[in-house]
């Protein structure tokens, strides 16, 4: 029988929450963390439990959003 894979916690999200990543060209947990928690509450179909599901799936993986914003 086949294991089931490591779901993606992009997976977790809301299909509007997934849109607004693929639409900002982020495809890992290693690009968002190039963010702000701001500039990514900023995109368009991101909201609170977005925030909260990725902000989870960053501290698991020893990450977090940027501290600022990107000049």
């Amino acid at each position: 029988m086949k294991e089931k894979a490591e779901s993606h916690p992009f997976d977790q999200l809301a299909k509007p929450a997934q849109r607004a990543l693929a639409n900002a060209g982020i495809k890992t947990l290693e690009q968002l963390a190039d963010l702000s928690e701001t500039e990514f509450m900023a995109l368009h179909g991101i909201g609170k439990n977005a925030l909260q599901t990725l902000k989870t799936a960053l501290t698991d993986r020893n990450l977090s959003f940027a501290q600022g914003e990107r000049k």
